[in-house]
């Protein structure tokens, strides 16, 4: 095994030990982000209009 550096083990501590929420970790955070890119990305739809039943013009 070859020799490491110290720095590498106080950096390993500090990382185990961090407590900080990061953007791509999972959770109800990134679930409501990848949420709203879906709404935003979903075509918009017209509301669909029916003709009246009598389709002749009035006498």
């Amino acid at each position: 095994m070859t020799k490491s550096p110290r720095w590498i083990k106080s950096t390993q501590q500090a990382a185990a030990a961090c407590t900080v929420k990061l953007p791509w970790e999972r959770g109800l955070r990134r679930e409501a982000f990848i949420a709203s890119r879906r709404a935003a990305a979903a075509p918009k739809v017209a509301p669909k209009v029916t003709p009246a039943h009598n389709t002749r013009p009035a006498a």
